[in-house]
């Protein structure tokens, strides 16, 4: 069985020159050297800030109300998503500002991250 072995490995060897088998070796070695020493590449959430959310509320037939709608809206952006910092029900006092992509309380800061 030993011996079996010893002629694959001098047949494997007989096909490279020392120099080409340190070559390989080295790149081996430094190729594993980066993939140990490269950072890592990870993805992390952006955090947006922007305004708290509104919508208008029907509460008779053609009278209207704001509410907060729980939704935290960058109008840097046009990006809006579900929000702890924007309440959800609560009725509006005035200062309504509407913007391309939605309309929001300005002194309502709030943030959230995708």
């Amino acid at each position: 069985m030993s011996n079996a072995f010893d002629e694959l490995a001098k047949s494997l060897v007989q096909s490279l020159t020392r120099r080409a088998a340190l070559k390989k070796f080295g790149v081996g070695l430094a190729g594993m050297a980066l993939a140990c020493f490269e950072p890592a590449n990870q993805a992390k959430a952006a955090t947006h800030t922007g305004y708290c959310s509104v919508r208008a509320v029907s509460t008779q037939k053609f009278h209207y109300k704001w509410a907060y709608d729980g939704f935290c809206l960058d109008t840097n952006g046009c990006i809006a998503t579900a929000s702890p910092d924007s309440p959800r029900g609560k009725a509006v006092n005035g200062g309504v500002t509407d913007a391309p992509c939605g309309c929001y309380k300005r002194n309502s800061p709030c943030s959230f991250t995708l």
